[in-house]
This record gives structure tokens, sequence and C-alpha cells, in this order.
């Protein structure tokens, strides 16, 4: 159960952004917020890697291949945080995050089909139609007809997508013979680099001041740097397709800590789909620890 937990952690420190941002009450833009998380926290992963031996007994693999998975992978962590922000400026924070993170499993389950020829397993596609529906159902977007952008749908779309695009990228960098330290740091090293002119122009004068330094500060190192060590770790020992569903626990924490941090209010059908995605998320993390643990313990024997 190891890799799931950290994966499941590495969700809580994800649920953490909304909450830090809206106790820090910086005047910033969405977009500058978010290049500021990458330059930081990128910037930490990034130095890691350096720091990190190269592997040992690697897949063989062409130099282009590699080179190629880290830009795919830096291309979808920079184009993740915008695509996410657009959506939700058209439709709406709940709609814009129904549509981001529901279609991020499908995508992540999709691009790992065609990558490895191998459709995901009927228990996987169970645990995330139970998962998604409680998201759907926290999100509060079931009540009444609402009028959607179209390209805000495609935004938040093509955020799945990115979210799918760094973490096939990931495993199959890990699948190379890269520890997932290194894999994590290189791809989100090389997105900090390219975010750091995005953060110029969006306006960096909020981080001057204390609320703007402590909001950073915690959004890179918790919910960066943190976070994506223990999910890679999870990553190097978990199929994609199971670690992209159980992200699916930040909405899931992030809706806990608005209700005991923020003191918000929590429906009956928000409280019903709290429990769905927990069940999902149950369900998909038992097949990983019988099924995805064995091979890896063949590997290292």
């Amino acid at each position: 159960m190891l890799p799931a937990l950290a994966v499941l952690a590495a969700a809580l420190c994800f649920s953490t952004t909304g909450t830090a941002q809206a106790l820090a009450g910086v005047d910033a833009s969405p977009l500058a917020v978010g290049a500021a998380r990458i330059v930081v926290g990128g910037g930490i992963l990034g130095l890691l890697a350096l720091l990190r031996r190269r592997p040992r007994a690697p897949v063989p693999a062409t130099r282009g291949s590699i080179t190629g998975l880290i830009a795919l992978g830096a291309i979808g962590v920079l184009a993740y945080q915008p695509l996410f922000f657009l959506g939700t400026r058209e439709n709406g924070v709940a709609i814009g995050t129904v549509v981001a993170l529901g279609s991020a499993p499908i995508a992540t389950g999709i691009v790992d089909a065609v990558r490895l020829r191998r459709a995901p397993s009927p228990r996987w596609m169970l645990a995330t139609a139970i998962a998604l529906a409680g998201v759907v159902l926290v999100s509060g977007v079931t009540g009444g007809s609402v009028a959607l952008a179209p390209g805000g749908l495609l935004a938040s779309a093509g955020a799945g997508m990115s979210y799918a695009l760094y973490t096939v990228c990931g495993k199959a960098l890990i699948e190379r013979g890269w520890d997932s330290t290194r894999v994590m740091g290189t791809v989100f090293g090389v997105a900090a680099v390219a975010s750091l002119p995005v953060l110029l122009l969006a306006g960096s004068s909020w981080l001057f001041t204390p609320h703007g330094l402590a909001l950073a500060l915690w959004l890179g190192v918790v919910t960066t740097t943190i976070a994506y060590l223990l999910f890679g770790w999870g990553l190097a020992r978990l199929t994609a397709v199971t670690v992209s569903t159980l992200t699916l626990a930040e909405p899931l924490a992030a809706t806990l800590l608005g209700l005991f941090v923020l003191h918000e209010q929590l429906t009956p059908i928000g409280a019903l789909g709290l429990a769905l995605i927990a069940v999902g998320l149950a369900v998909v993390s038992a097949p990983s620890r019988r099924r995805e643990e064995v091979p890896d313990a063949t590997a290292r024997a």
C-alpha cells in the first residue's frame, strides 16, 4: 500500500493550493501565482535532479527519445496552469475543475493505452467511473442547467491532457532507468526555467510582501517539491493510470479543508460525492497492491 499512500499524500499536498491562496489574500493573477509555483518548486526539484547520480543500468534508448520525453513532459507542466485557469474563468471554478480533473485520468488511460498497446483493466475503469461521479457531485455542477463556453471546456480538457502528458512521459523515463527524483527534477526544472519570463511578465511585485512570499514558498515547497517527490515515488511503482485515479483524492481533501479551515458548507449531495470518491480510491488501490508490487520486487531480485 505504500506507493498508493505516497500518491494520496501528494494529492493532499495538491489540495492545499486553493486554501493557501484564500488565506494569503494576495493581489496577484492566477497566471502569476501558477508561474511562481513552478519557478520555486521546479527550481528546487531541478537542483535535486542535478545532485542525483546517473542511473547505473538504464534501458537502452537514444538520446533523442530521452530529450523528447523531457520536452513533452515540461510542455505538459507549463500548459496545465494557464489552461486550467482559462477553463475556470470561462465556465466557473466548479465546472472548470470537474472537467480538468475528470478528464485527466481518462486522458492518461488513453495515452498510456496507446503507448503500451494495452487497454486499462476493468477494475481501473470501474474505480475511475465511481470516483469521477463523486467529483461531479462534490463540485455541485448537477444543480441546474448552465450555459457552457466551448472554449472553456476545451481549455479544461487541455489541462487534463497536459496532466496526462507529463505523467506518462515521467513513467516512460522511469522505465528507461531514471529514478523518480531525477525524472521529476529534470521535467520540472526545465519547466521552471521556461516559467521565469512568464512570472516577470505576469507581475512579481506581490512576491515582496510577507503574505506573497509565504504563499510562493508554500506552493513551491509543499504543493510542488514535496508533492511531486511523493508523486514520482508512487509513479515508479504503480501504473500511470492508477496514479492518475489516485490523485482524484485532491478534490476530496480540498473539500474537507474548505469545511474545517475556511468554514464552508457541505450539502448532502456533496457528502455523497465524498463517499463515492473514497470508494473509487479504495477500489483502485487494492489491485495495485497485489498486481504491481510483485513485478517490482521481482525486478529487484
